[in-house]
């Protein structure tokens, strides 16, 4: 089965899929240091380092119809940005102009008519627009104009293998018969959830402000003398609550919520979400595990979390990398998708063979 992986990013849900046995064919992403990230690991797909609505979709199709003689099937990804859709995001407008980018696949669906179509965003992209004409209440009318059966679910990314929590919307839509939400491999009465020890447990040790001399990305930011006593008066698992009141900021006081900044990972159970700031010690609970380790988690260490393989290659700065890894769908999460597609797919030709 052949992909084409819009709004790519880094490469977490190509990695997936190619792990599950797709064949990754063209991809698609605007971000430079995305796209160089992207490129480095998956050299032989074409890639466009462009804005989706500055691509032809007939001269992609015919770029695609040269690509698959075999005419195999096709999956079309399209994990749109979901900061235009987030609850995080304080400041996000019905203006920003990343809210339509869902509708510039529209035309591209209509053009390739793919076989299966998978959507990754936030949970509550399906809400926001409930009561209006938005880009998702367009996205699902036009699916079913074009006769697509569709499946909506919220994924837990721990339910599937990964060593995060992490609470994902999904879509998969198909043109050949309903399908089913993909089969968990973890959790109650499946495989034990996997954790932080399981994926970083036998790194090297780190101090902060060090990168370990055989891998450029496992390295952490310098810390300040303030935070670093905060760190050390922090036990594995545990926040703030911990601190003496001297180490606490005056609008934390006061304040009982977002008690993860500032907080340290526990060691076996799944990390918490990880952001686009996960290399920084006061943006959530990313500090390292390990309370003989004064340091946020690594940019390599964070990358394992999100399931990238331990040579898969970054560009870019810390902030540069850590952003890519925060935005990626986890590539185990992308792989378990995969797989139940292509399981789709084979009982449908075994169904058509009956007919």
């Amino acid at each position: 089965m052949k992909v084409i992986d819009f709004f790519s990013g880094c490469g977490g849900v190509s990695e997936g899929l190619s792990q599950a046995g797709l064949d990754i064919t063209i991809s698609l992403d605007f971000d430079k240091k995305a796209a160089e990230t992207y490129q480095a690991n998956f050299s032989e797909a074409l890639f466009y380092n462009v804005d989706i609505r500055a691509l032809d979709e007939k001269e992609l199709a015919k770029v695609f119809k040269k690509k698959n003689k075999k005419k195999e099937p096709l999956l079309l990804v399209a994990c749109a940005p979901c900061q235009p859709f987030s609850t995080q995001n304080k400041s996000k407008s019905e203006d920003d102009i990343r809210r339509t980018l869902l509708d510039e696949t529209h035309r591209f669906i209509k053009e390739l008519e793919p076989d299966y179509i998978l959507i990754e965003n936030v949970p509550g992209i399906q809400k926001i627009d409930k009561e209006k004409d938005g880009p998702y209440k367009r996205f699902i009318a036009f699916l079913k104009a074009n006769k697509y059966k569709v499946l909506e679910f919220i994924a837990k990314s721990e339910e599937y293998g990964v060593p995060q929590k992490r609470k994902r919307f999904v879509l998969l839509a198909s043109r050949h018969s309903e399908m089913q939400e993909p089969n968990k491999t973890h959790g109650i009465g499946l495989l034990q959830f996997a954790t932080v020890r399981d994926f970083i447990g036998d790194f090297p040790k780190l101090e902060a402000g060090q990168i370990h001399p055989d891998d450029h990305w496992h390295r952490c930011p310098t810390l300040s003398e303030r935070n670093l006593e905060r760190i050390k008066s922090t036990p594995e698992g545990g926040d703030r609550r911990h601190w003496e009141s001297h180490l606490i900021n005056e609008c934390h006081k006061k304040h009982t919520g977002h008690m993860d900044t500032y907080g340290r990972m526990s060691w076996d159970k799944p990390a918490p979400t990880l952001t686009t700031r996960c290399y920084s010690y006061s943006n959530g609970r990313f500090g390292h595990p390990d309370t003989n380790q004064h340091r946020a988690i690594s940019v390599r260490e964070a990358s394992r979390l999100q399931t990238f393989p331990q040579d898969f290659i970054f560009k870019g700065s810390v902030v540069e990398a850590s952003r890519q890894i925060g935005n990626a769908v986890p590539c185990e999460m992308a792989k378990q998708f995969g797989l139940s597609i292509l399981k789709h797919y084979d009982e449908v030709k075994n169904n058509n063979g009956k007919d």
